[in-house]
């Protein structure tokens, strides 16, 4: 029985199509659940509505954390074809479609691509209605490839079918050009519009919003006027670079067929009066063409330094053209900027760039959404986990994920030994073996800086829980405090219990504080922004606190982070005192202060702080709130101290004669870094010997019992004049101290 007749139509949502999700321009890609009311298998052609059009599809299931069970997602080809948009409802029902005897079609008129086109083997095994515009030619992986992102795509439109109804194509098909064709029925995507929704990942939200701010009032200005409302003046896009906002402004000018003219605000600066007569220009095209978009792409450029006298006239221009331009006009002017607060104020008032979206660095989701756009036609080698390198790339923009792609394919071909001296062309065997292996994104990855955190950013550090020994106590308390609620935010919310702000590390020096820092930053999946505190002192006013509130909008920008502030006792010591700074220690432990615990909360935000003097830190700092875990890494004791030896000594060859518990029993207060000089002294001892007995025969090369007496008794001298400071009473309230 024909499917058209035993199944009910059902209406879904359309959204954009991800690259990763198909493989050719006519797939419907739906969830499990959806498949089954339909009464299909991947691979089955299914029916799409949208009023009186209809298109064929073969259904895809998706991944269930893209792909909602009330969406299918479409390719722009199929968009097209039905006349439908982003959010707008279809109709689905699965079918049986026939083998076709013939068909007829119309294609644009003729022209070198045209002429090189091969209808029958680029329209084999297509599922086809009539009514239906279907793109093929160069650009896709095969026959019927991903076409809507091809400068040679052609499309051809679907006249008549024998027998009517849906058809599949077969090689045997008769294929006849309708007349129609040379008069340009089916016309060819507009020049330019080769990106759409689906070549953006990441940006859901900034999508629905621009959408809702520029499109809606050109598409539909009679909203407004029921509501007797002028529509949005201007919208300002904002984020780092690289987070895509030029790229949505050119998808949605593609996805809603509206005309874009884009001028770089550079170019009004360096032409002077030229740059005026551009500005015009660009304005009476946009109006000429409405409804318009008109991009001004980085507008930061008018308030930059250089920029002086004439960037403040292309100001008071611009400001004048946003006043004098007519309402009704429908030209929606569009402006990027990476520095939103650097922008003149009379451009961000009402009436003028009135609206401002965000465009932030991805999360680990939107992440895998740009991998997957990046990775599309890229062969990849079936250990590459895209789930788990979005994992690792935070802070990573979608420039970034497009160059980590990239430069993975450069160090694949360096792996296979293609390099610039090879002489001749490469074989189509070699060019088959080629793919992407996950060393070669790994190597990519450590080559790349994040966009985002380039100008604080300290690599997540590698050092994990089995590099600390002797810290049972204070490791326990960490990770209750820094990692689990990262990792389990629903037990936080289920308790309505906010996570720690900040952490307090405090305890004398060498005692492993830093390096516990950095394994929280490790094992927490996060990114890790380290502070020395003398540095973000400047000698000019305000600067200081500007460091300050920047790190911590990085931090923010960026969650999950680990805020690492290093010996915090040089940036907040305590307020009051006799100071020849002029004020800037206290100005920065205000700054310090509202960042903590402000109006703006720090969410999936972590600041830890290490000190080895906490009697000099402001005591605002160390109330409930802000360093509200207060955390004592004191010196270990016997045990501790085997732990801390067994740690630096496992990856050395030692000799039968070596008793970690008889060391760890003879260096009674020694820290950490004591004990790791002690391991670093007797391997220097062991190498020394190799050398001054001729040095051959590496294998024999041992730390011996002997070795480790020169070593503590070398480093037992250094010891003897420091100072002990914490060798009395926990000098924080003992009532507080986790460790």
């Amino acid at each position: 029985m024909d499917r058209t007749e035993a199944e009910s139509p059902i209406e879904v949502t359309v959204k954009p199509a991800l690259r990763s999700d198909t493989t050719d321009a006519d797939v419907a890609v739906l969830a499990p659940g959806t498949m089954e009311a339909l009464g299909i298998a991947d691979g089955e052609p299914v029916s799409v509505e949208s009023g009186d059009r209809v298109a064929l599809a073969r259904a895809r299931t998706g991944a269930s954390e893209t792909t909602g069970p009330e969406t299918v997602r479409l390719g722009r080809p199929l968009r097209r074809s039905l006349a439908v948009e982003v959010d707008d409802p279809v109709r689905l029902t699965g079918v049986s479609p026939r083998s076709a005897d013939r068909l007829t079609v119309a294609i644009p008129p003729i022209g070198p691509d045209a002429m090189a086109l091969d209808l029958r083997e680029a329209l084999v095994d297509r599922v086809l209605v009539a009514g239906q515009t279907v793109t093929v030619g160069d650009g896709g992986e095969a026959a019927g490839g991903h076409t809507a992102d091809a400068s040679h795509a052609i499309p051809v439109h679907v006249e008549e079918t024998n027998p009517e109804g849906p058809v599949v194509v077969r090689e045997w098909t008769a294929i006849s050009v309708s007349r129609s064709s040379l008069e340009g029925r089916a016309s060819a995507p507009a020049a330019g519009a080769t990106t759409g929704y689906d070549e953006v990942g990441g940006l859901d939200a900034a999508v629905g919003r621009v959408r809702e701010l520029v499109e809606l009032p050109l598409s539909s200005p009679e909203l407004f006027g029921a509501l007797a409302v002028e529509p949005p003046a201007g919208v300002v896009l904002y984020g780092p670079p690289g987070t895509g906002k030029t790229l949505l402004v050119r998808a949605l000018a593609a996805e809603s067929g509206l005309p874009l003219v884009s001028l770089r605000a550079s170019e009004l600066v360096s032409g002077g009066a030229n740059g005026r007569e551009e500005l015009d220009a660009a304005l009476a095209e946009a109006e000429e063409a409405a409804p318009s978009i008109l991009l001004l792409d980085d507008l930061g450029a008018l308030s930059d330094d250089q920029a002086g006298e004439r960037g403040y006239d292309c100001t008071t221009r611009l400001v004048s053209a946003l006043d004098d331009a007519d309402p009704d006009a429908r030209v929606a002017v569009v402006g990027t900027t990476t520095r939103p607060d650097e922008l003149d104020p009379a451009l961000r008032r009402a009436g003028r760039f009135d609206h401002e979206v965000e465009v932030p660095v991805p999360d680990r989701d939107g992440r895998r959404e740009i991998l997957e756009i990046h990775t599309r036609g890229v062969p990849l080698a079936d250990d590459v986990d895209l789930e788990a390198i979005a994992e690792r790339t935070h802070g990573f923009v979608g420039a970034d994920l497009e160059r980590l792609v990239r430069e993975a394919a450069i160090r694949s071909i360096r792996r296979h030994g293609l390099g610039p001296d090879e002489e001749g062309s490469v074989d189509a065997e070699t060019l088959e073996s080629l793919s992407v292996a996950a060393t070669d994104l790994d190597a990519a990855l450590r080559a790349i800086d994040p966009s985002a955190l380039r100008e604080v950013f300290v690599e997540v550090p590698d050092a994990t829980w089995a590099d600390v020994g002797g810290l049972e106590g204070t490791t326990k308390r960490l990770r209750e405090t820094v990692q689990w609620p990262l990792e389990y935010p629903e037990a936080f919310e289920r308790v309505d219990l906010r996570p720690a702000t900040g952490v307090l590390l405090y305890g004398p020096p060498g005692t492993g504080k830093t390096l516990l820092a950095k394994v929280v930053a490790n094992e927490a999946a996060s990114n890790f922004i380290s502070i020395k505190g003398p540095e973000l002192l400047n000698k000019y006013v305000g600067e200081s606190e500007k460091g300050v509130r920047e790190v911590f909008e990085k931090a923010r920008a960026n969650a999950p982070t680990v805020l690492f502030f290093d010996e915090i006792d040089a940036l907040a010591a305590e307020r009051g005192g006799a100071s020849a700074d002029s004020g800037v220690s206290e100005r920065v432990v205000s700054q310090l202060l509202t960042e903590l615990d402000g109006l703006e909360e720090l969410e999936d935000v972590v600041v830890i702080a290490t000190t080895n003097r906490p009697d000099l830190l402001d005591d605002a700092l160390l109330r409930p709130g802000r360093f509200d875990r207060h955390v004592h890494v004191g010196v270990p004791d016997e045990e501790a101290r085997r732990a801390i030896f067994a740690v630096h000594t496992r990856d050395r060859p030692l000799a039968d004669d070596v008793d970690l518990d008889a060391l760890a029993a003879r260096t009674e207060g020694y820290v950490g870094a004591d004990i790791e000089a002690v391991c670093r002294e007797a391997a220097a001892n062991a190498v020394r010997e190799f050398v001054d007995g001729g040095g051959s025969g590496t294998e024999g090369i041992v730390l011996t019992a002997e070795g480790f007496d020169a070593a503590i008794e070398e480093v037992g001298e250094g010891r003897d004049g420091r100072e002990t400071r914490f060798a009395g009473p926990d000098p924080l309230d003992p009532g507080t101290d986790a460790g």
